[in-house]
């Protein structure tokens, strides 16, 4: 019977359904694969000459990439051809008093909800993304309300955030019921992350008898450091979130740090700012050494800032840059983005790859050089 069927492999409606009933063969799978290949290159440079021309006009690798580094009132999850399926997210504003509070969707696309909308090109510099104030006509008048609601950006911390806390509660009960027992699971893992931080960061640079009362800090800087840099090149959801390409979550972070310093230091620590032992030339008249080391209290903190926004922002500038060349291409020649593509998703998945490697050593050089920091504000009298 099988023999019979085989034989009808050159009937062209009927052999596309019987190849794909038996599959499992070679030719069958090869067909399956082709068809299927073919389908998904073609489908989305399918379409009209029209829609050709208004892509070429209409796409901006520029918006796209800046679009992704910034923070949104939704999150979108799929964007195929104009129709957006997205997240609303809520918008909690206050403008004059009022409290307002309402979900995103409300004000999609350009639309108007109690006075507020999103801003645009034409509303001005800087206000495209924001939430602003118009009047009867929709137009902007000249108001900004004070914006507290859950951005993309904020949401994906809350996600961070309940992750730590689902693993360290795991492996919390798992090491209490297993006390005494060697670790498994997602305990071994935060053993060994905790061993790590203990022995490679807090003991060499803040010492053994004070290093205890930092690792909690520690652990979970590093932690959330490297989670918002693992999720962040996740392509869905609930990845997608530039966290730490935000300079104001860096900022936080590193103020995290400076104040952790601060309530660290010692009298030793300050008289080394105040009077350090250098020649009195230095000192007088002109204090250039106290000034100097009164400076790096807040250049500390601002390079931490920046060294992990700038890194972390870069790589995903980079990512895009890969990936929006194909849309370039493919807006003068579907033919030439085919090209280019191969080239394209290579180098994407390369970067993608050195971008994992980045996101623990950002983690781990914030970690260290916090560690460091705390280490020299307890620095004690040699007396």
């Amino acid at each position: 019977m099988y023999s019979q069927i085989f034989s009808l492999k050159n009937s062209n409606c009927s052999s596309f359904f019987l190849n794909f009933a038996f599959f499992k063969t070679e030719i069958k799978v090869k067909k399956f694969i082709t068809i299927i290949l073919i389908i998904f290159i073609a489908f989305p440079f399918s379409g009209t000459c029209e829609e050709t021309n208004k892509t070429k006009e209409e796409f901006n690798p520029g918006e796209v990439i800046m679009k992704h580094l910034g923070d949104e009132h939704s999150w979108e999850i799929l964007n195929f051809r104009g129709h957006e399926v997205a997240i609303p997210l809520p918008v909690i504003l206050l403008n004059d008093g009022h409290l307002s509070i309402f979900m995103s969707s409300k004000i999609h696309e350009g639309e108007t909800y109690k006075g507020f909308r999103l801003g645009t090109k034409n509303d001005g510099e800087n206000l495209e993304g924001k939430i602003i104030c118009v009047d009867a006509q929709n137009i902007y008048t000249g108001k900004k309300p004070l914006d507290f609601s859950i951005t993309k950006n904020v949401f994906g911390i809350m996600i961070v955030c309940t992750i730590i806390c689902c693993v360290i509660l795991s492996a919390s009960r798992k090491a209490k019921k297993r006390n005494g027992e060697a670790p498994q699971g997602v305990q071994t893992l935060l053993e060994i992350l905790i061993e790590f931080i203990k022995d490679d960061i807090a003991v060499p640079n803040i010492g053994k008898d004070a290093y205890g009362k930092y690792m909690n800090y520690l652990l979970s800087a590093f932690l959330f450091i490297f989670l918002c840099n693992i999720m962040g090149l996740m392509p869905f959801f609930p990845g997608g979130a530039n966290i730490t390409g935000n300079i104001a979550v860096t900022l936080t972070l590193a103020l995290f740090t400076f104040f952790v310093v601060m309530f660290s230091s010692t009298k030793t620590y300050w008289k080394h700012i105040v009077n350090p032992n250098v020649p009195t030339w230095l000192k007088l008249p002109v204090p250039l050494m106290p000034a100097l080391e009164f400076i790096e209290i807040f250049t500390k903190p601002f390079s931490l800032c920046v060294r992990l926004f700038a890194n972390i922002t870069a790589g995903h500038v980079i990512m895009l840059s890969f990936v929006c060349i194909i849309f370039i291409f493919g807006a003068n020649s579907p033919t030439t983005a085919y090209g280019v593509s191969v080239g394209s998703i290579l180098f994407s998945v390369f970067m993608t790859l050195i971008e994992a490697l980045v996101a623990f050593i950002q983690a781990y050089v914030f970690t260290l050089l916090s560690a460091i920091y705390i280490g020299m504000a307890r620095e004690k009298s040699h007396e």
